[in-house]
């Protein structure tokens, strides 16, 4: 079983501790997302787990962390993401100048297998327009060239929370947002692929296969073939992704939703701020759960409402 941690929060930011302690016991609880009254146990034992696949935008506070889970044997993969968006897009992302000092780290540590780069996702506004993404993309590829062979990226998806988010984000800030058509999107990304092979990586794109173009591959973001080439033999997975989009092997997730306290307005992952922040607070790194929940779902109507 391979070990998402976690496409739902940033546990390398936030939650290394609680990680860690849960590694030593062998296991770590967790709640159904959809039903609160059902909770479940996962095995972290070396022999239940055929590697980890961390999802970061801040690995600086788990890099110690990061070595003692490669001393007790398993295998993992960073995906890091590095935008470089502004301010008023992520809240408190740490520096991108230093989120290459700890890519350069974990490529030297543990090869440029152990790293994949997201650029993800891809939000068109006035603060980021076309040019911005590919002065971003092309400085952010040319630091990272021979630290990691693949970059993945995906268009923002506007999900109901998430417009309104960016509506609220826009208005309180002064710029626009638009999500254009598909054409545009593929435009932009024909461009991002050529920035992307002349800094020797392979462009994926992440959960989204009716904007693939010729030379852009489908992401497989936990991907059984890359802990197979970091663990030095074949683990058995199958193609298994959390939505049908998803191009990933089978894995199970530990994280959960509404616990970032990361603050970027495009993200799926967190429907309330002040309720991520919250949770963070009052989370217990001894305690089995990242986060116990009551037992029901709180409401939480927008994402930064005070």
């Amino acid at each position: 079983m391979i070990v998402s941690a976690s496409y739902k929060t940033d546990i390398p930011a936030f939650y290394g501790d609680w990680f860690l302690n849960r590694l030593h016991a062998g296991y770590c609880m967790m709640t159904n997302p959809y039903n609160r009254h059902q909770t479940y146990r996962v095995s972290l034992h070396r022999q239940d787990v055929d590697g980890f696949v961390f999802w970061t935008k801040n690995i600086g506070p788990f890099l110690d962390k990061l070595s003692e889970v490669h001393s007790l044997g398993y295998p993992f993969i960073v995906q890091y993401t590095i935008n470089c968006y502004p301010r008023k897009l992520e809240f408190s992302v740490t520096d991108a100048t230093r989120s290459l000092r700890h890519a350069a780290e974990i490529a030297r540590q543990y090869g440029p297998r152990a790293l994949v780069w997201r650029y993800d996702p891809v939000v068109f506004s006035s603060e980021t327009p076309v040019e911005t993404h590919l002065e971003n993309f092309e400085w952010l590829a040319s630091r990272l060239e021979g630290l990691t062979d693949e970059v993945v990226i995906s268009f923002a998806q506007i999900y109901r929370k998430t417009r309104r988010n960016m509506d609220w984000a826009s208005r309180e800030f002064e710029f626009d947002w638009t999500d254009p058509d598909d054409q545009q999107k593929r435009n932009l990304m024909r461009e991002l692929l050529r920035i992307a092979r002349s800094h020797r990586m392979q462009l994926t794109l992440c959960s989204q296969p009716d904007l693939l173009e010729p030379g852009v591959q489908e992401a497989r973001c936990v991907d059984a073939r890359r802990i197979s080439a970091l663990l030095g033999r074949e683990i058995q997975s199958r193609l298994k992704g959390p939505r049908k989009e998803c191009g990933c092997f089978e894995s199970k997730d530990i994280g959960d939703y509404d616990t970032c306290p990361h603050g970027c307005v495009y993200c799926y992952a967190v429907l309330n701020r002040k309720l991520a922040q919250e949770r963070f607070r009052e989370h217990d790194p001894e305690g089995e759960f990242l986060f116990k929940h009551a037992a029901h779902a709180e409401t939480a109507p927008t994402l930064f409402e005070a």
